[in-house]
């Protein structure tokens, strides 16, 4: 048979040179699978803003040979997202380092590496590795002025630093006391680039303020020492005597002053205030019913110097005088021991009316009380009809037909701010200017009568004997 191919015996003789000589054969290494390889990288911890070498090795994984001249990347979490931070090629020691520096916020500072790989090698990574931050210690203080002038306003001022003066930014708790009181959270500011926070306060008596800090990833908390600030009087204290007794009762502090000026206001009596009243300093048979009285409030100037806010029942036709003459007594910077309306200190069997007694005790001033006069059973007192006023009752005496109250030792004596012995004191001279009289004299010091609707005074009833409180 005839060879239908006659280049066969050439092409099967040159495939069997080939194979001879070993020509197009694979090399044994690329036939098997890359080297396993281990990635490992440390971070020794540190202060935030210092650099810290990110230390890689990179080797076999059977038998922790190295391997030299590899390419590692190394990422940093920023925000959550993860970031180029770099490249570095091992040495012949299978190590490579990178400097990052640290940052305040540990989930900043977790960092991994990647190794590709190559035709011997197989790539390998770190997982996330977290170097940790040496937390600084810090200084909290709160500071400001030591002082400030009542419903005026000052700043109360918060600094947090580290060691070594670099400021801290973060949420700063502040607490503040008051006389009598607890520690109550005021506010929770958060200190700036600069470690500093304001608060403008309008504090209105003594205060004492402190601030706790807690601890951040790269900053230790902190709790300030306490920072006092005393609430100083916008008036001039009353300057009484060392020897002068006090008054036997003593009464809370009344409300601060609203707005500005005596800021006098005049009502009918309010539901609340005629429920309070009724059964004390009003009862059946009074000469002067809810109709005829008006409810007045007015600023006044307490015997510390405060400004504080008052309250009155008085004659419809009345009170109008009274509240004038209260009102240049502020002006003027004329003070009050307190001004509560009678009711406040209860019903007395003794005067038939709200207690009298326990007013003058703690030197109040008061107008309207349907009573009997003091130590005369029986005789109606002109403060039933609204149109008298007892003022600081505590200096300025009553001479009564049983004796002098609510003491003696401040009948003899006169005060240029709050006892009177003549006509010619500033008090009784801004009363007349107002129609309302000085009736008694030394006899009752503390009593004052306003003329009625009819331009007259209350008839003293007989019975008095020329004094009638």
């Amino acid at each position: 048979m005839t060879d239908m191919h006659p280049g066969r015996p050439i092409l099967s003789s040159l495939l069997g040179l080939l194979l001879a000589v070993g020509l197009g054969a694979v090399p044994a290494q690329a036939t098997d699978d890359p080297v396993p390889t281990t990635l490992t990288m440390t971070g020794e911890p540190a202060h935030a803003a210092d650099d810290v070498p990110l230390r890689l090795d990179l080797v076999r994984s059977a038998d922790a040979t190295p391997v030299a001249a590899a390419p590692v990347a190394i990422e940093r979490r920023v925000d959550g997202a993860w970031q180029s931070l770099g490249e570095v090629v091992t040495d012949e020691a299978g190590h490579a380092e990178l400097v990052a520096t640290l940052r305040r916020t540990a989930a900043d500072n977790v960092f991994r590496a990647r190794y590709d790989g190559d035709v011997v090698h197989a790539g390998s990574a770190t997982g996330p590795v977290a170097v940790a931050l040496v937390r600084r210690s810090t200084r909290l203080r709160v500071g400001g002025p030591d002082s400030v002038i009542d419903e005026q306003r000052v700043e109360v001022r918060v600094r947090w630093i580290a060691a070594g003066g670099e400021p801290v930014s973060g949420a700063v708790r502040v607490s503040r006391k008051v006389p009598g009181g607890d520690w109550k959270r005021f506010e929770t500011v958060r200190t700036g680039d600069d470690g500093r926070a304001t608060i403008l306060i309008r504090p209105r008596t003594d205060t004492r303020w402190r601030a706790r800090a807690a601890r951040l990833d790269w900053a230790e908390g902190d709790r300030s020492p306490v920072h006092r600030v005393d609430n100083l009087p916008p008036g001039v204290p009353v300057d009484l005597p060392a020897r002068a007794p006090r008054p036997r009762i003593k009464l809370p502090s009344q409300p601060h002053a609203v707005g500005a000026g005596p800021n006098a206001t005049v009502t009918r009596i309010p539901d609340r205030v005629w429920r309070q009243m009724t059964g004390v300093s009003w009862h059946a048979g009074c000469p002067v019913g809810r109709n005829g009285l008006r409810y007045a409030k007015i600023n006044y100037w307490d015997y510390r110097g405060y400004r504080r806010r008052g309250e009155l029942v008085a004659n419809a036709d009345a009170v109008r005088s009274l509240v004038g003459a209260l009102s240049e007594m502020y002006t003027q910077g004329l003070p009050l021991r307190s001004l509560y309306r009678v009711d406040r200190f209860g019903y007395s069997g003794r005067v038939r009316g709200g207690d009298d007694f326990a007013s003058m005790d703690a030197g109040n001033t008061s107008v309207f009380n349907c009573r009997d006069v003091v130590n005369r059973p029986g005789v109606r007192s002109p403060h039933s009809y609204g149109r008298a006023i007892d003022v600081n009752t505590w200096e300025n005496p009553y001479r009564s037909a049983r004796g002098t109250v609510p003491n003696t030792w401040w009948q003899p004596r006169s005060h240029p701010r709050v006892a009177w012995r003549s006509a010619t004191h500033r008090v009784v001279a801004i009363m007349g200017r107002h129609g309302v009289r000085w009736t008694y004299g030394l006899g009752d010091t503390q009593h004052f009568d306003a003329r009625g609707g009819n331009g007259r005074y209350t008839v003293i009833p007989p019975e008095c004997g020329g004094v009638c409180e």
